[in-house]
């Protein structure tokens, strides 16, 4: 069965442009353990994705991508140059995973986080909840069809 996400990143560190150049890119640097189960138990091969840009000047979800390989481990973690990098994460014990994501499509417009809030069809979702920091959460079948409608407005 399909599943819906949102998943954030910050614009300067990679764009819904950069994923549009690239086609697909593997997610990597997740080191929050709730982040890192959604997409070793329940990220699937399918599942849809809204992007969502964080820590900028205007918030919010700027396309759609879509799980193109489900979750292994992140070898960033192994590397000591990388911003990543793990010493308790081995290729024999890996701590982190990761999964590969491709371009769908790019909104004409951001859907901003003041416009998610008040959109009264969205108040229950997990973006909106008070002291979410997730970088990595999913969605239910009508919010996601609700900001697809929002962007295509």
């Amino acid at each position: 069965m399909k599943q819906y996400w949102l998943m954030k990143s910050e614009p300067d560190a990679y764009s819904i442009d950069d994923l549009k150049r690239d086609r697909t890119e593997h997610w990597d640097g997740i080191r929050n353990y709730q982040a890192r189960n959604f997409m070793m138990k329940d990220m699937k091969t399918g599942d849809e994705i809204l992007f969502y840009h964080s820590s900028c000047k205007v918030p919010g979800v700027v396309g759609l991508a879509r799980v193109c390989k489900e979750a292994y481990p992140d070898f960033t973690a192994w590397n000591p140059d990388s911003k990543y990098y793990d010493p308790k994460s081995t290729p024999e014990k890996p701590r982190w995973y990761m999964v590969d994501v491709e371009f769908v499509k790019k909104f004409p417009e951001v859907i901003s986080l003041n416009q998610v809030r008040q959109t009264p069809a969205l108040e229950g979702m997990k973006l909106l909840q008070k002291g979410n920091r997730l970088s990595i959460m999913p969605l239910n079948k009508h919010e996601f069809q609700t900001i697809c409608k929002l962007a295509e407005a």
